[in-house]
């Protein structure tokens, strides 16, 4: 372990309360998973990032201003992206399902012992992949920016992002600086690839048929500007999973959760509560 996350884990564990953000990776079925913490509440919440995302680039907000004398909030990198190099990240068929078991079982190797998740765009699949399968584990549930299959309008917005020098600098830059530009550039054209597989699948399932099992408190968010993922997505889920609560917001695109922050912040904290 690199001095600087081995500082930071002792630190994690040696520090009565958690206020500043530490980072530190683990072991987790056969790979090094990255991970920061931050906060001292008895209610554990995972934040799941988005495609080539990590804690850092897609949860500043979050690990910054969540209340952390209710909540103890981990963002993870799940593997192949962020600082849970190597391995490269791959994409096959059950790479969703592979995330979902690599983030309940990060948790349970920090020994919470039952979580509520927070998860965005290829997050919110994971979470919801991850409630199902997992339902005895899964306290509470918020997710925005997902999607439970594929259509042939998705599968042209895709397309239209795997050339990622056609992205706005303002997005491209966070994730050039952790990536370096060749890995970036390549594993943005993969996961082009891999989420496009689920296409071809009857009714374009990525995890439609689980959406009846999750049995969570669970609140869509969405964004009506998203660009990335229509409406209908969330209506979808919504109407499937039983009980759920649907949040539009009017301004909200697909990061509504960095652009309305301290909304987004409240509405999450109003909800695990």
């Amino acid at each position: 372990m690199p001095r600087n996350l081995l500082y930071s884990h002792l630190s994690s564990h040696l520090s009565p309360f958690r206020t500043s953000v530490t980072s530190a990776k683990v072991a987790v079925n056969g790979v090094q998973l990255h991970y920061q913490q931050t906060g001292e509440g008895d209610h554990a919440i995972l934040l799941l990032p988005g495609m080539l995302g990590s804690g850092e680039t897609d949860f500043g907000p979050q690990l910054k201003n969540l209340n952390k004398k209710l909540f103890t909030v981990v963002a993870w990198d799940p593997r192949g992206y962020g600082h849970s190099r190597p391995p490269d990240r791959d994409f096959p068929a059950d790479f969703f399902e592979r995330d979902a078991k690599d983030a309940v079982d990060l948790m349970k190797a920090l020994k919470f012992q039952k979580v509520s998740l927070l998860g965005w765009s290829d997050g919110g699949i994971t979470a919801l992949i991850a409630a199902a399968k997992y339902p005895s584990y899964i306290h509470k549930m918020v997710i925005w920016g997902a999607n439970a299959y594929v259509t042939d309008k998705d599968s042209m917005i895709y397309e239209g992002i795997r050339d990622v020098s056609k992205w706005s600098e303002r997005t491209r830059k966070p994730l050039e600086a952790l990536y370096g530009c060749d890995y970036f550039a390549r594993t943005c054209e993969k996961w082009v690839d891999g989420i496009r597989q689920f296409q071809h699948l009857p009714d374009g399932n990525i995890c439609r048929h689980l959406l009846p099992q999750v049995q969570c408190p669970t609140l869509v968010v969405h964004g009506e500007k998203d660009p990335l993922v229509p409406q209908f997505h969330a209506d979808f889920i919504h109407e499937h999973v039983k009980g759920s609560w649907l949040h539009l917001m009017p301004e909200g695109k697909h990061n509504l959760h960095l652009r309305f922050a301290n909304e987004f912040n409240k509405l999450a904290e109003d909800f695990l509560q």
